[in-house]
């Protein structure tokens, strides 16, 4: 079956649509065949409102940061925008979408590194993710795909998730607990939870 997270086939018909994240306002270009193609979702603007973006620090001048299905790339957008230091890395499976958020971070002049997941080597690490993961791939394939990625968390690092509540949230997090992540709800609005998931070891 066809959804936003496989590389759709059909006429892209190209749009665009604005959006504030972190202060600041932003014009996406977007098209049919990817993940919330007419606006910013309501998920996404959950998580960029609950969570405050990151900064750079004398003891993490360069923080990696990777959003996580990125669909046209608001969040990697987003972020690269409010800490310009940080290295950014978007990732989906959707070649539409990679090419559209490539085309958004040029457009906002932010760099970001965009890509499929195998594109990221396998040896670097994240000090934050940030991701609307992709609930509706069911159960086995979310579970693999966050146990992949928060396996990449730097030690001290910080995941935000965000889940609509009549779409698992709370099984998701208890999920995660029950894995030996540290799972807290940050914020809960609009029918969605923002979940902050640690990595297994402290800084």
């Amino acid at each position: 079956m066809s959804h936003y997270f496989e590389t759709p086939t059909g006429e892209a018909n190209h749009r665009e649509f604005g959006a504030t994240i972190f202060g600041r306002s932003f014009t996406f270009a977007s098209a049919d065949g990817v993940f919330s193609g007419s606006h910013l979702d309501l998920g996404t603007a959950v998580l960029l409102r609950s969570v405050d973006p990151p900064v750079a620090t004398p003891a993490c001048p360069n923080p990696r940061l990777l959003d996580l299905g990125c669909g046209i790339g608001p969040i990697a957008v987003g972020l690269a925008a409010a800490c310009p230091q940080a290295f950014v890395t978007a990732i989906d499976v959707n070649d539409r979408a990679l090419e559209l958020t490539r085309l958004n971070a040029a457009r906002a002049g932010v760099d970001v590194q965009v890509g499929r997941p195998e594109d990221v080597a396998p040896d670097v690490q994240f000090d934050e993710i940030w991701s609307n993961p992709p609930i509706r791939i069911g159960k086995p394939a979310l579970h693999d795909l966050l146990t992949t990625w928060l396996g990449r968390l730097a030690p001290g690092g910080r995941a935000y998730l965000v889940v609509g509540r009549n779409l698992g949230a709370d099984s998701l997090q208890a999920w995660l607990s029950d894995g030996g992540w540290s799972a807290a709800r940050l914020a809960s609005a609009k029918g969605f939870r923002v979940l902050a998931v640690e990595a297994a070891q402290p800084c």
